[in-house]
């Protein structure tokens, strides 16, 4: 399926905007409905993890009931909270490297059905190009030289531009910054400050983060700066970043969120087999969002339909 996306065009940063908010070590504890407020329709969002990991689906459920509409979603390999974000009318234009619950899932039937008629653009970029993006925006440059995507139809369909190298005279591929409006990123831990600390994969959230003009963390537990502080080294993401800090105990739930819990397949292939026995798959993807985020009128009770055994069953014991 080739990519619908129209060539790539850089957007004005506005750096003022950046530079002058406030950066200062103050309490950011706000509920799951005022984060989602900071988005405001029309937005580009960054979406931390990748694939099915660290998914803020708290956060992507607040933005479908809240009714947000045409927004640009960026993300390394988006999940099957791309179905839900297209068919809820929440993201217009999808920018990422892959789009498929998983691996073994394939391609999803969504994807197709709103890209192949144009009811949304999918804006192609390798894995690689794409961490390149963020972090060029991290660093506050229009762009980074690399050789990726060079001789691919990446590259022609979003009109990459080159250079020589003046040092080697290779050719160069020009790849744009990213800088999101706004990055939400789920974590294991945060203080109240936002300072954000993930086990495991960082993907690209630290980039992610430092590109972004506003930055929103849910995160499994909210603890005192002391226990921050006893593993500097583990904070991914700091305050001076973050905008918001919402805890979400099993805020990526069902998928995984290492160290805290597993992702649940069988739910996955609960949803992907419904694509067999629906009216069209657009029924399918409507019912699940119906039935899990929207007759639902709290997280808690999102959580509630997944029952306690299943999240016991996958739930993982932090070893301290």
């Amino acid at each position: 399926m080739e990519s619908k996306s129209e060539k790539y065009t850089p957007s004005a940063v506005s750096w003022a905007e950046m530079n002058t908010k406030n950066k200062g070590m103050r309490d950011k504890r706000v509920s799951l409905e005022e984060a989602a407020q900071i988005i405001g329709s029309g937005c580009h969002v960054a979406l931390g993890g990748t694939q099915y990991n660290r998914v803020p689906i708290a956060i992507v459920r607040e933005l479908i009931r809240a009714g947000k509409k045409n927004l640009t979603v960026s993300r390394s390999l988006m999940s099957f909270e791309a179905d839900f974000l297209l068919v809820a009318g929440v993201m217009k234009t999808a920018v990422t490297s892959w789009l498929s619950g998983a691996v073994t899932y394939g391609l999803s039937p969504m994807v197709r059905l709103y890209m192949e008629n144009n009811r949304a653009k999918f804006e192609e970029w390798s894995n690689l190009a794409m961490g390149l993006r963020y972090m060029a925006g991290a660093m506050g440059i229009p762009c980074i030289p690399a050789k990726v995507v060079l001789g691919s139809d990446i590259a022609r369909l979003v009109g990459l531009k080159t250079m020589e190298c003046p040092y080697t005279g290779d050719k160069l591929a020009l790849i744009p910054a990213l800088n999101p409006d706004v990055a939400v990123i789920h974590a294991q831990r945060a203080d109240k400050f936002g300072n954000g600390q993930i086990d495991g994969m960082t993907a690209m959230d630290t980039d992610m983060a430092k590109a972004a003009k506003k930055v929103i963390v849910t995160v499994e537990k909210i603890v005192p700066n002391e226990e921050i502080r006893r593993t500097p080294e583990l904070t991914r993401i700091p305050f001076f970043c973050v905008d918001a800090v919402v805890e979400v105990p099993y805020g990526a739930f069902p998928y995984d969120c290492y160290g805290c819990y597993e992702p649940v397949h069988e739910h996955f292939r609960g949803y992907y087999k419904g694509f067999e026995t629906a009216k069209s798959p657009e029924e399918n993807t409507r019912n699940y969002i119906e039935k899990y985020f929207m007759e639902t009128k709290s997280f808690e009770d999102y959580l509630a339909l997944f029952g306690v055994n299943t999240i016991i069953k996958y739930s993982m014991v932090r070893k301290s």
